[in-house]
């Protein structure tokens, strides 16, 4: 199994990175066969075409389909950053901005994506899960525990968050990119093996994947010098957020 971490726009970097790990050919076609992908949200934002991050994952989802291979595709906060300002626009928000749109804005957003975030992408993008188990592998796109709040099984989760993206309840979707913005819940040495052991107890797996957090603010690296994957409390969690946005050149794990 193989995982990209947050893109944000960084299109040329995700896609050299993909071509490295031989799962995409020199026209950005699926060249991993059989193999399992994830892409761990956050396309949007900081980074110069969000948009053409989604269309490649789209397209290759379907690509690999057909070679009997997967592309799986998670949320991230950023994702639901954009889809709020596209459905509330000015209306209030408790972000940054004090709106919706001003909250995405403040954190990135480029009205290049904004403006042609089109039917068939708000229905892709507002349906991704939340959480996914591959195997021994349980997926996330935040290093956070509020999942909790909204179910007990990775279903439930998924179910209840997918209701808040087809729904205009602004109160919903504001309190969803609050939990959203909370991050390094198992970086403490001490607490954190235990904290992501129950994590795991609730929802399966024997080591969690999550990005939204970039490496180098894990390990005091500079984003240039991260290459790899970071395992930490314990080795039940895995960041691989390789914080292409800050100057990180991106790379693609493979777990399994």
């Amino acid at each position: 199994m193989y995982v990209i971490g947050d893109i944000h726009g960084q299109i040329d970097k995700a896609t050299a990175a993909l071509r490295e790990a031989g799962l995409i050919d020199g026209d950005a076609g699926w060249a991993g066969g059989t193999a399992t992908l994830w892409f761990m949200g956050d396309y949007f934002d900081r980074g110069p075409d969000g948009i053409a991050a989604i269309d490649l994952v789209r397209r290759l989802q379907g690509e690999a389909a057909a070679a009997g291979g997967r592309v799986g595709a998670l949320l991230g906060n950023h994702d639901v950053l954009i889809l709020a300002a596209q459905r509330f626009g000015d209306a209030p928000s408790g972000g940054p901005g004090g709106t919706f749109l001003s909250s995405w804005r403040a954190n990135g957003g480029e009205e290049g994506d904004l403006a042609r975030l089109d039917g068939d992408r708000l229905a892709w993008l507002s349906s991704l899960p939340a959480m996914a188990r591959d195997g021994d592998w349980l997926l996330a796109h935040a290093d956070a525990t509020f999942y909790q709040v909204y179910g007990r099984t990775i279903g439930a989760v998924n179910r209840a968050i997918r209701r808040i993206l087809h729904d205009d309840n602004a109160a919903d979707w504001d309190l969803l990119l609050d939990y959203f913005s909370q991050r390094r819940a198992f970086q403490d040495a001490e607490r954190g093996p235990a904290r992501v052991g129950r994590f795991l107890a609730l929802y399966g797996g024997q080591c969690f994947v999550h990005g939204h957090t970039p490496i180098g603010k894990l390990t005091g690296q500079k984003p240039s010098a991260v290459a790899a994957p970071h395992t930490y409390a314990g080795g039940l969690a895995v960041d691989v957020d390789a914080g292409m946005y800050l100057g990180g050149r991106g790379f693609v794990a493979k777990l399994s």
